[in-house]
């Protein structure tokens, strides 16, 4: 049999451990989950696409940094910022199988606000549609799309779009898709390309802005040439209210140049520290050899 001093023990531990368990359970509800890098989660807005694809701009919601459910703050680097509308980009190039390729037109590029390439409004039969911008693309301007692999490279103009496969080697190329069907999800920003360098069995090996070599599917399809806004990474920001504007908050004085948190320090010169002579040598021992 249990004592009473070992069963109110017990009976306390039990109650304790629900306690433990009910907080536990409110703050996982309140907490977010912190975001993880390369998964694509920005805390930045969110968009909120149609059913169908549209030009028309699209309504966001700016986060701020915050999470969407809980309201509290997850990134603390993000905040204010010019509210732009948010334009669909089409980033499937589909064209025929067979026969000659589809001819679209250029009808205006345009600056997007939230991205950092310039876009284009293109015009193919009754549809329109956006893609990104090259370096020399301006409105006029026809371009071509096809699926076909020919067997011997084509000569393509800037904005077209061919599988690998079609494309001699050395051609410089963006919004690359990663497998076959998948949309162009590689190669979006600002002055980026790729290169294609060599070919083997029904591979293509790319190299890819940051230098490193992939082989992809000969019927990834790709878009000939470097994207717009070739110096958006060598334009300095200027000021801190252009900054603001960019939706890039102050980090709150933690940081100074000279004596704060990772800025360096100005300290006091250690004292002058006078260099004294060597010292004299010993004289040496006198020694008697006289017996006494």
């Amino acid at each position: 049999m249990f004592a009473p001093r070992q069963i109110f023990q017990c009976l306390f531990n039990q109650k304790n451990l629900v306690r433990l368990s009910v907080i536990s359970v409110r703050n996982a509800r309140l907490l977010p989950e912190k975001p993880k890098p390369g998964l694509g989660v920005s805390y930045r807005r969110i968009v909120h696409y149609p059913e169908e694809y549209t030009v028309e701009p699209l309504k966001t919601t700016h986060l701020a940094g915050r999470d969407p459910v809980t309201g509290k703050v997850v990134a603390k680097g993000i905040g204010g910022g010019v509210k732009h509308k948010y334009h669909w980009i089409k980033w499937i190039r589909d064209g025929p199988t067979e026969g000659p390729p589809q001819v679209e037109k250029v009808i205006d590029v345009l600056f997007d606000g939230c991205r950092t390439a310039k876009i284009a409004l293109v015009a193919v039969g009754d549809e329109l549609k956006y893609i990104l911008a090259t370096e020399n693309m301006k409105p006029g301007d026809l371009i071509k799309t096809s699926r076909v692999i020919p067997r011997i490279p084509v000569r393509p103009s800037e904005g077209d779009a061919y599988p690998l496969g079609a494309l001699p080697n050395g051609t410089r190329i963006h919004c690359l898709e990663k497998n076959p069907g998948y949309p162009c999800h590689l190669i979006h920003a600002a002055g980026t390309f790729g290169t294609i360098l060599r070919r083997f069995d029904d591979k293509v090996v790319v190299q890819l802005p940051s230098k490193k070599e992939f082989a992809f599917d000969k019927t990834c399809m790709a878009t000939v040439g470097r994207v717009s806004n070739i110096e958006h990474a060598k334009t300095p920001v200027g000021s801190p209210q252009k900054m603001r504007e960019l939706g890039n908050r102050p980090r709150s004085g933690l940081w100074h140049r000279k004596e704060g948190k990772h800025g360096r320090k100005i300290r006091r010169l250690p004292p002058m520290t006078d260099i004294a002579p060597p010292p004299k040598p010993k004289p040496e021992p006198i020694k008697f050899t006289l017996n006494l």
